[in-house]
Protein backbone atom coordinates (compact mmCIF):
# COMPACT_ATOMS: atom_id res chain seq x y z
CA UNK A 1 0.00 0.00 0.00
CA UNK A 2 2.83 2.19 0.78
CA UNK A 3 3.58 1.61 -2.69
CA UNK A 4 1.04 3.09 -4.32
CA UNK A 5 1.02 6.19 -1.96
CA UNK A 6 3.29 7.89 -4.54
CA UNK A 7 1.15 7.67 -7.40
CA UNK A 8 -1.72 8.47 -6.10
CA UNK A 9 -0.10 11.84 -4.50
CA UNK A 10 0.90 12.82 -8.29
CA UNK A 11 -2.16 11.73 -10.01
CA UNK A 12 -3.86 13.87 -7.30
CA UNK A 13 -1.70 16.62 -8.46
CA UNK A 14 -2.32 16.02 -12.07
CA UNK A 15 -6.36 16.88 -11.57
CA UNK A 16 -5.24 20.02 -8.93
CA UNK A 17 -3.24 21.13 -12.04
CA UNK A 18 -5.85 20.39 -14.56
CA UNK A 19 -8.58 22.03 -11.94
CA UNK A 20 -6.23 25.30 -11.42
CA UNK A 21 -5.15 25.83 -15.09
CA UNK A 22 -6.59 28.54 -16.97
CA UNK A 23 -8.96 27.31 -19.76
CA UNK A 24 -7.19 26.45 -22.75
CA UNK A 25 -7.93 29.50 -25.49
CA UNK A 26 -10.67 28.73 -28.23
CA UNK A 27 -9.74 27.28 -31.16
CA UNK A 28 -9.55 29.90 -34.30
CA UNK A 29 -12.45 29.63 -36.36
CA UNK A 30 -11.61 28.53 -39.79
CA UNK A 31 -13.58 30.02 -42.54
CA UNK A 32 -14.59 27.45 -45.36
CA UNK A 33 -15.18 29.25 -48.38
CA UNK A 34 -16.13 28.23 -51.77
CA UNK A 35 -14.07 29.33 -54.96
CA UNK A 36 -16.40 31.74 -55.87
CA UNK A 37 -16.72 33.17 -51.89
CA UNK A 38 -13.13 32.87 -52.22
CA UNK A 39 -13.11 35.36 -54.96
CA UNK A 40 -15.78 37.83 -53.83
CA UNK A 41 -13.27 37.90 -51.05
CA UNK A 42 -10.38 38.33 -52.60
CA UNK A 43 -12.65 41.70 -54.24
CA UNK A 44 -13.13 43.14 -50.59
CA UNK A 45 -9.89 43.05 -48.76
CA UNK A 46 -7.12 43.30 -52.16
CA UNK A 47 -4.96 46.64 -51.57
CA UNK A 48 -3.83 46.52 -55.14
CA UNK A 49 -7.45 46.57 -56.32
CA UNK A 50 -8.91 49.40 -53.73
CA UNK A 51 -5.68 51.16 -54.95
CA UNK A 52 -6.73 50.44 -58.81
CA UNK A 53 -10.65 52.17 -58.26
CA UNK A 54 -8.94 55.02 -56.56
CA UNK A 55 -6.93 55.45 -59.99
CA UNK A 56 -10.72 55.00 -61.99
CA UNK A 57 -11.98 57.52 -59.45
CA UNK A 58 -9.70 59.78 -60.87
CA UNK A 59 -9.57 59.79 -64.28
CA UNK A 60 -13.71 59.86 -63.73
CA UNK A 61 -13.32 62.80 -61.75
CA UNK A 62 -10.76 64.70 -64.41
CA UNK A 63 -13.17 63.25 -67.18
CA UNK A 64 -16.57 65.43 -65.91
CA UNK A 65 -14.30 68.04 -64.97
CA UNK A 66 -13.00 68.31 -68.76
CA UNK A 67 -16.42 68.96 -69.69
CA UNK A 68 -16.79 72.45 -67.87
CA UNK A 69 -13.98 73.92 -70.48
CA UNK A 70 -16.09 75.78 -72.22
CA UNK A 71 -17.42 77.46 -69.30
CA UNK A 72 -16.31 81.21 -68.29
CA UNK A 73 -13.46 81.83 -66.44
CA UNK A 74 -13.93 84.38 -63.98
CA UNK A 75 -10.83 85.62 -61.67
CA UNK A 76 -10.60 88.58 -59.13
CA UNK A 77 -7.10 90.26 -59.20
CA UNK A 78 -6.18 92.66 -56.25
CA UNK A 79 -3.34 95.03 -56.12
CA UNK A 80 -1.71 97.03 -53.62
CA UNK A 81 0.76 99.04 -55.56
CA UNK A 82 2.54 102.19 -55.11
CA UNK A 83 3.29 104.41 -58.07
CA UNK A 84 4.04 107.47 -59.71
CA UNK A 85 2.01 109.41 -62.39
CA UNK A 86 3.47 112.52 -64.54
CA UNK A 87 1.37 114.52 -66.49
CA UNK A 88 2.72 116.78 -69.40
CA UNK A 89 0.21 119.66 -70.42
CA UNK A 90 1.37 122.00 -73.78
CA UNK A 91 0.56 125.11 -73.04
CA UNK A 92 0.35 126.13 -76.75
CA UNK A 93 -0.66 130.08 -77.51
CA UNK A 94 -0.54 130.72 -73.89
CA UNK A 95 3.24 130.33 -73.46
CA UNK A 96 4.19 133.26 -73.93
CA UNK A 97 2.00 134.81 -71.36
CA UNK A 98 2.81 131.86 -68.73
CA UNK A 99 6.69 132.66 -69.23
CA UNK A 100 5.91 135.93 -68.03
CA UNK A 101 4.55 134.77 -64.86
CA UNK A 102 7.23 132.18 -64.33
CA UNK A 103 5.55 129.08 -65.70
CA UNK A 104 7.24 126.93 -67.40
CA UNK A 105 5.96 125.51 -70.72
CA UNK A 106 4.73 122.58 -70.92
CA UNK A 107 3.50 122.52 -67.65
CA UNK A 108 3.88 118.86 -65.69
CA UNK A 109 1.99 117.91 -62.80
CA UNK A 110 3.36 114.53 -60.65
CA UNK A 111 1.51 111.90 -58.42
CA UNK A 112 2.95 109.24 -56.22
CA UNK A 113 0.30 107.60 -53.85
CA UNK A 114 -0.33 103.95 -52.90
CA UNK A 115 -3.89 102.70 -54.53
CA UNK A 116 -5.80 99.31 -53.62
CA UNK A 117 -7.32 98.06 -57.31
CA UNK A 118 -9.68 95.12 -57.56
CA UNK A 119 -10.21 94.34 -60.93
CA UNK A 120 -12.76 91.19 -61.96
CA UNK A 121 -11.77 89.55 -65.29
CA UNK A 122 -14.09 87.23 -67.30
CA UNK A 123 -13.15 85.15 -70.31
CA UNK A 124 -15.47 82.67 -72.34
CA UNK A 125 -13.11 80.52 -75.42
CA UNK A 126 -14.25 80.96 -78.73
CA UNK A 127 -12.24 78.53 -81.17
CA UNK A 128 -9.46 77.11 -79.24
CA UNK A 129 -8.32 75.77 -82.39
CA UNK A 130 -9.19 71.94 -81.31
CA UNK A 131 -7.54 72.46 -78.09
CA UNK A 132 -10.65 71.84 -75.85
CA UNK A 133 -12.11 69.25 -77.63
CA UNK A 134 -8.58 67.39 -77.35
CA UNK A 135 -8.54 67.92 -73.75
CA UNK A 136 -11.74 66.40 -73.38
CA UNK A 137 -10.71 63.41 -76.12
CA UNK A 138 -7.77 62.64 -73.74
CA UNK A 139 -9.50 63.10 -70.44
CA UNK A 140 -12.16 60.23 -71.31
CA UNK A 141 -9.15 58.23 -72.96
CA UNK A 142 -7.31 58.30 -69.29
CA UNK A 143 -10.77 57.24 -67.93
CA UNK A 144 -11.00 54.00 -70.10
CA UNK A 145 -7.33 53.24 -69.78
CA UNK A 146 -7.58 53.02 -65.56
CA UNK A 147 -10.84 50.92 -65.94
CA UNK A 148 -8.68 48.77 -68.38
CA UNK A 149 -5.89 48.90 -65.95
CA UNK A 150 -8.66 47.69 -62.93
CA UNK A 151 -9.35 44.95 -64.79
CA UNK A 152 -6.13 43.58 -65.53
CA UNK A 153 -5.16 44.06 -61.91
CA UNK A 154 -8.59 41.97 -61.26
CA UNK A 155 -8.07 39.47 -63.80
CA UNK A 156 -3.87 38.77 -62.29
CA UNK A 157 -5.44 38.56 -59.36
CA UNK A 158 -7.89 35.88 -59.82
CA UNK A 159 -5.82 33.81 -61.78
CA UNK A 160 -3.40 34.03 -58.68
CA UNK A 161 -6.26 32.68 -56.58
CA UNK A 162 -7.11 29.94 -58.97
CA UNK A 163 -3.41 29.03 -58.52
CA UNK A 164 -3.38 29.56 -54.45
CA UNK A 165 -7.08 28.00 -53.93
CA UNK A 166 -7.11 24.89 -56.03
CA UNK A 167 -3.28 24.47 -55.12
CA UNK A 168 -4.58 24.08 -51.84
CA UNK A 169 -6.66 21.38 -52.99
CA UNK A 170 -3.93 19.74 -54.76
CA UNK A 171 -1.77 19.72 -51.61
CA UNK A 172 -4.71 18.09 -49.71
CA UNK A 173 -5.48 15.39 -52.02
CA UNK A 174 -1.86 14.38 -51.85
CA UNK A 175 -1.34 14.51 -47.94
CA UNK A 176 -4.48 12.02 -48.57
CA UNK A 177 -2.55 9.83 -50.64
CA UNK A 178 0.44 10.08 -48.47
CA UNK A 179 -1.36 9.14 -45.67
CA UNK A 180 -2.63 6.01 -46.82
CA UNK A 181 0.73 5.11 -48.88
CA UNK A 182 1.96 5.24 -44.98
CA UNK A 183 -1.02 3.58 -43.38
CA UNK A 184 -1.21 0.83 -45.80
CA UNK A 185 2.75 0.33 -45.82
CA UNK A 186 2.48 0.11 -42.16
CA UNK A 187 0.12 -2.45 -42.66
CA UNK A 188 2.40 -4.48 -45.12
CA UNK A 189 5.04 -4.21 -42.65
CA UNK A 190 3.30 -5.88 -39.87
CA UNK A 191 2.09 -8.72 -42.18
CA UNK A 192 5.71 -9.27 -43.09
CA UNK A 193 6.91 -9.23 -39.23
CA UNK A 194 3.91 -11.90 -38.48
CA UNK A 195 4.91 -13.81 -41.58
CA UNK A 196 8.66 -13.72 -40.69
CA UNK A 197 7.96 -14.66 -37.33
CA UNK A 198 5.50 -17.73 -38.57
CA UNK A 199 8.76 -18.69 -41.28
CA UNK A 200 6.84 -18.02 -44.21
CA UNK A 201 8.62 -14.87 -44.98
CA UNK A 202 12.51 -13.71 -45.27
CA UNK A 203 14.02 -11.28 -43.05
CA UNK A 204 15.07 -9.30 -46.14
CA UNK A 205 11.35 -9.03 -47.43
CA UNK A 206 10.74 -7.62 -43.80
CA UNK A 207 13.64 -5.07 -44.12
CA UNK A 208 12.33 -3.99 -47.70
CA UNK A 209 8.64 -3.11 -45.78
CA UNK A 210 10.66 -1.26 -43.19
CA UNK A 211 12.57 0.68 -45.71
CA UNK A 212 9.37 1.27 -47.73
CA UNK A 213 7.34 2.43 -44.83
CA UNK A 214 9.87 4.86 -43.50
CA UNK A 215 10.17 6.22 -46.79
CA UNK A 216 6.68 6.97 -46.85
CA UNK A 217 6.76 8.50 -43.75
CA UNK A 218 9.17 11.00 -45.31
CA UNK A 219 6.82 11.56 -48.21
CA UNK A 220 4.01 12.27 -45.47
CA UNK A 221 5.71 14.53 -43.73
CA UNK A 222 7.01 16.47 -46.75
CA UNK A 223 3.37 16.68 -47.71
CA UNK A 224 2.00 18.04 -44.42
CA UNK A 225 4.70 20.89 -44.60
CA UNK A 226 3.75 21.36 -47.97
CA UNK A 227 0.09 21.72 -47.65
CA UNK A 228 1.44 24.29 -44.79
CA UNK A 229 2.99 26.28 -47.25
CA UNK A 230 0.15 26.56 -49.24
CA UNK A 231 -2.53 27.31 -46.96
CA UNK A 232 -0.63 30.03 -45.72
CA UNK A 233 0.05 31.15 -49.53
CA UNK A 234 -4.30 31.19 -49.48
CA UNK A 235 -3.96 32.76 -46.37
CA UNK A 236 -1.54 35.56 -47.10
CA UNK A 237 -3.52 36.30 -50.63
CA UNK A 238 -7.29 36.66 -48.90
CA UNK A 239 -6.12 38.25 -45.78
CA UNK A 240 -7.98 36.14 -43.32
CA UNK A 241 -5.49 36.24 -40.55
CA UNK A 242 -5.94 32.17 -40.31
CA UNK A 243 -6.10 28.75 -42.25
CA UNK A 244 -9.19 29.05 -45.38
CA UNK A 245 -10.79 25.56 -45.71
CA UNK A 246 -11.62 25.14 -49.31
CA UNK A 247 -14.60 23.48 -50.32
CA UNK A 248 -14.68 23.51 -53.76
CA UNK A 249 -12.74 20.55 -54.93
CA UNK A 250 -10.33 19.92 -58.26
CA UNK A 251 -12.85 19.01 -61.45
CA UNK A 252 -12.29 18.21 -64.94
CA UNK A 253 -14.73 18.74 -67.88
CA UNK A 254 -14.76 15.58 -70.20
CA UNK A 255 -16.27 17.67 -73.29
CA UNK A 256 -15.04 20.60 -75.07
CA UNK A 257 -15.27 23.44 -73.33
CA UNK A 258 -16.05 25.47 -76.31
CA UNK A 259 -14.45 26.01 -79.50
CA UNK A 260 -11.21 27.21 -79.93
CA UNK A 261 -11.98 30.13 -82.05
CA UNK A 262 -14.55 31.57 -80.10
CA UNK A 263 -12.00 31.97 -77.45
CA UNK A 264 -9.62 33.37 -80.27
CA UNK A 265 -12.21 36.40 -81.49
CA UNK A 266 -13.35 36.64 -77.47
CA UNK A 267 -9.27 37.54 -76.46
CA UNK A 268 -9.48 39.96 -79.71
CA UNK A 269 -12.62 41.64 -77.97
CA UNK A 270 -12.28 42.05 -74.24
CA UNK A 271 -9.31 41.63 -73.27
CA UNK A 272 -8.01 44.21 -70.89
CA UNK A 273 -4.94 44.52 -72.44
CA UNK A 274 -6.65 45.15 -75.84
CA UNK A 275 -8.72 47.69 -74.61
CA UNK A 276 -5.80 49.48 -72.40
CA UNK A 277 -4.01 49.72 -75.38
CA UNK A 278 -7.06 51.21 -77.54
CA UNK A 279 -7.19 54.04 -74.79
CA UNK A 280 -3.53 54.53 -75.05
CA UNK A 281 -3.82 54.98 -78.79
CA UNK A 282 -6.97 57.00 -78.31
CA UNK A 283 -4.99 59.02 -75.75
CA UNK A 284 -1.94 59.48 -78.43
CA UNK A 285 -4.53 60.54 -80.97
CA UNK A 286 -5.60 63.28 -78.72
CA UNK A 287 -2.20 64.01 -78.06
CA UNK A 288 -1.70 64.98 -81.75
CA UNK A 289 -4.41 67.13 -82.14
CA UNK A 290 -3.87 69.30 -78.42
CA UNK A 291 -0.11 69.48 -79.97
CA UNK A 292 -1.50 70.66 -83.29
CA UNK A 293 -4.04 73.11 -81.46
CA UNK A 294 -1.09 74.79 -80.39
CA UNK A 295 0.17 76.11 -83.96
CA UNK A 296 -3.72 77.64 -84.16
CA UNK A 297 -5.42 81.27 -82.99
CA UNK A 298 -7.20 81.36 -80.08
CA UNK A 299 -10.43 83.31 -79.64
CA UNK A 300 -12.02 84.37 -76.82
CA UNK A 301 -15.04 87.18 -75.36
CA UNK A 302 -13.35 88.99 -72.52
CA UNK A 303 -15.19 91.37 -69.98
CA UNK A 304 -13.56 93.73 -66.88
CA UNK A 305 -14.97 95.58 -63.97
CA UNK A 306 -13.02 98.03 -61.76
CA UNK A 307 -14.70 97.04 -58.28
CA UNK A 308 -12.81 100.62 -57.07
CA UNK A 309 -12.96 102.75 -59.79
CA UNK A 310 -11.84 106.21 -57.78
CA UNK A 311 -8.64 104.57 -57.09
CA UNK A 312 -8.31 104.27 -61.06
CA UNK A 313 -5.65 105.76 -63.05
CA UNK A 314 -6.70 108.63 -65.56
CA UNK A 315 -5.84 105.75 -68.75
CA UNK A 316 -7.49 103.10 -67.12
CA UNK A 317 -11.09 101.72 -68.04
CA UNK A 318 -13.93 101.71 -65.23
CA UNK A 319 -14.88 98.57 -67.41
CA UNK A 320 -14.44 96.56 -70.84
CA UNK A 321 -15.82 93.99 -72.30
CA UNK A 322 -15.03 92.74 -76.42
CA UNK A 323 -13.27 89.75 -77.65
CA UNK A 324 -9.81 89.21 -78.83
CA UNK A 325 -7.16 86.83 -80.21
CA UNK A 326 -4.37 85.50 -79.31
CA UNK A 327 -1.82 83.81 -81.84
CA UNK A 328 1.90 82.82 -80.44
CA UNK A 329 4.38 83.46 -82.94
CA UNK A 330 7.60 82.35 -81.34
CA UNK A 331 7.72 79.41 -78.30
CA UNK A 332 10.59 78.19 -76.59
CA UNK A 333 9.18 74.62 -76.71
CA UNK A 334 9.81 73.58 -80.07
CA UNK A 335 5.88 73.09 -80.99
CA UNK A 336 6.32 71.47 -84.53
CA UNK A 337 8.87 69.07 -82.66
CA UNK A 338 5.81 68.67 -80.30
CA UNK A 339 3.59 67.63 -82.64
CA UNK A 340 6.32 65.25 -84.27
CA UNK A 341 6.71 63.75 -80.76
CA UNK A 342 3.57 63.51 -80.39
CA UNK A 343 2.84 61.22 -83.77
CA UNK A 344 5.62 59.00 -82.94
CA UNK A 345 3.72 58.53 -79.42
CA UNK A 346 0.70 57.61 -81.53
CA UNK A 347 2.45 54.89 -83.86
CA UNK A 348 3.97 53.35 -80.60
CA UNK A 349 0.70 52.62 -79.24
CA UNK A 350 -0.57 51.73 -82.46
CA UNK A 351 2.02 48.85 -83.06
CA UNK A 352 1.66 48.01 -79.28
CA UNK A 353 -1.88 47.36 -80.00
CA UNK A 354 -1.14 44.90 -83.04
CA UNK A 355 1.51 43.11 -80.89
CA UNK A 356 -0.90 42.12 -77.79
CA UNK A 357 -3.62 40.99 -80.40
CA UNK A 358 -0.91 38.59 -81.89
CA UNK A 359 0.15 37.64 -78.55
CA UNK A 360 -3.04 36.94 -77.37
CA UNK A 361 -3.70 34.95 -80.40
CA UNK A 362 -0.63 32.51 -79.34
CA UNK A 363 -1.50 32.45 -75.77
CA UNK A 364 -5.30 31.20 -77.05
CA UNK A 365 -3.41 28.08 -78.31
CA UNK A 366 -0.73 27.63 -75.64
CA UNK A 367 -3.73 27.46 -72.90
CA UNK A 368 -6.03 25.54 -75.28
CA UNK A 369 -3.63 22.79 -75.81
CA UNK A 370 -1.90 22.57 -72.25
CA UNK A 371 -6.08 22.37 -70.99
CA UNK A 372 -6.59 19.58 -73.70
CA UNK A 373 -3.48 17.67 -72.60
CA UNK A 374 -4.20 18.22 -68.62
CA UNK A 375 -7.70 16.62 -69.28
CA UNK A 376 -6.14 13.61 -71.75
CA UNK A 377 -3.78 12.84 -69.01
CA UNK A 378 -6.54 13.04 -66.05
CA UNK A 379 -8.77 10.55 -67.92
CA UNK A 380 -6.24 8.02 -68.77
CA UNK A 381 -5.06 7.94 -65.09
CA UNK A 382 -8.88 7.89 -63.73
CA UNK A 383 -9.21 4.79 -65.61
CA UNK A 384 -6.30 3.16 -64.31
CA UNK A 385 -6.56 4.00 -60.84
CA UNK A 386 -9.54 0.72 -60.20
CA UNK A 387 -6.46 -1.32 -62.43
CA UNK A 388 -3.69 -0.14 -59.60
CA UNK A 389 -6.35 -0.97 -56.64
CA UNK A 390 -7.25 -4.15 -57.89
CA UNK A 391 -3.64 -5.02 -58.25
CA UNK A 392 -2.51 -4.06 -54.91
CA UNK A 393 -5.45 -5.89 -53.33
CA UNK A 394 -4.25 -9.21 -55.13
CA UNK A 395 -0.88 -8.57 -54.67
CA UNK A 396 -1.04 -8.46 -50.50
CA UNK A 397 -3.70 -11.30 -50.87
CA UNK A 398 -0.82 -13.41 -52.67
CA UNK A 399 2.27 -12.10 -50.25
CA UNK A 400 -0.46 -13.07 -47.33
CA UNK A 401 -0.66 -16.72 -48.82
CA UNK A 402 3.43 -16.74 -49.64
CA UNK A 403 3.07 -16.72 -53.48
CA UNK A 404 4.13 -13.12 -54.04
CA UNK A 405 7.32 -11.09 -52.92
CA UNK A 406 7.61 -8.06 -50.33
CA UNK A 407 8.98 -5.98 -53.05
CA UNK A 408 5.78 -6.69 -55.14
CA UNK A 409 3.27 -5.73 -52.73
CA UNK A 410 5.27 -2.55 -52.35
CA UNK A 411 5.26 -1.59 -55.60
CA UNK A 412 1.82 -2.06 -55.63
CA UNK A 413 0.99 0.27 -53.21
CA UNK A 414 3.81 2.68 -54.64
CA UNK A 415 1.78 2.57 -57.71
CA UNK A 416 -1.67 3.33 -56.88
CA UNK A 417 -0.33 6.25 -54.88
CA UNK A 418 1.67 7.73 -57.78
CA UNK A 419 -1.38 7.54 -60.40
CA UNK A 420 -3.60 8.70 -57.91
CA UNK A 421 -1.29 11.96 -57.36
CA UNK A 422 -0.93 12.07 -60.71
CA UNK A 423 -4.31 12.40 -61.01
CA UNK A 424 -4.90 14.97 -58.38
CA UNK A 425 -1.89 17.12 -60.58
CA UNK A 426 -3.89 16.62 -63.91
CA UNK A 427 -7.01 17.91 -62.36
CA UNK A 428 -4.89 20.84 -61.32
CA UNK A 429 -3.44 21.72 -64.38
CA UNK A 430 -6.59 21.27 -65.94
CA UNK A 431 -7.97 23.82 -63.54
CA UNK A 432 -5.31 26.11 -64.02
CA UNK A 433 -5.01 26.28 -67.82
CA UNK A 434 -8.86 26.58 -68.03
CA UNK A 435 -8.56 29.68 -65.73
CA UNK A 436 -5.67 30.86 -67.98
CA UNK A 437 -7.84 30.22 -71.63
CA UNK A 438 -10.47 32.40 -70.22
CA UNK A 439 -8.13 34.90 -68.68
CA UNK A 440 -6.63 35.09 -71.86
CA UNK A 441 -9.36 35.71 -73.41
CA UNK A 442 -11.23 38.09 -70.93
CA UNK A 443 -13.60 35.43 -69.54
CA UNK A 444 -12.39 34.69 -66.22
CA UNK A 445 -15.35 36.26 -64.74
CA UNK A 446 -16.81 32.95 -65.62
CA UNK A 447 -14.20 30.30 -64.39
CA UNK A 448 -17.37 29.25 -61.31
CA UNK A 449 -19.82 28.64 -64.38
CA UNK A 450 -17.22 26.48 -66.08
CA UNK A 451 -16.59 24.83 -62.47
CA UNK A 452 -20.19 23.83 -62.04
CA UNK A 453 -20.08 22.11 -65.27
CA UNK A 454 -17.86 19.23 -63.88
CA UNK A 455 -18.25 15.59 -65.04
CA UNK A 456 -15.81 14.81 -62.45
CA UNK A 457 -15.01 15.74 -58.76
CA UNK A 458 -11.99 14.86 -56.82
CA UNK A 459 -13.51 15.09 -52.82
Amino acid sequence: MAGKQPASVAIGLCVLWLLLAPPAAAAEVVPALSYEQARQRLEQVSDALAAADAGVRNKLDLQDASRYLRLPEITADVRRMQFQKTLSLPLGSLAPVAEAFGIESPLEFGERDWRTRPIVTASVPLYSGGLIPAAQGAAQAASELAQADRELQRQSLSLQLVQAYFGQQLAEQALQVRRDVRDGLQRHLEDAQKLEREGFATKAQRLQANVARDKAEREYQKAVNDLSTLQQALATLLRSGGTVATTSPLFVINGPVGAREEFERSAQQRHPQVGRLRALTAQAEQGVRAQQAKLKPQIYLFGQYDLRRRDALLTDADWAFGIGLRYTFLSPTARPLQVSAARAQLEQAQSGLSEVENQLQLGVGKAWNELETARAQFQLLDSSIAQAQENLRLQELSFREGQSTSLDVIDARLGLGAAQVERAQAAYQFDVALAQLLEVSGQLQRFDDYRQRADKVLE
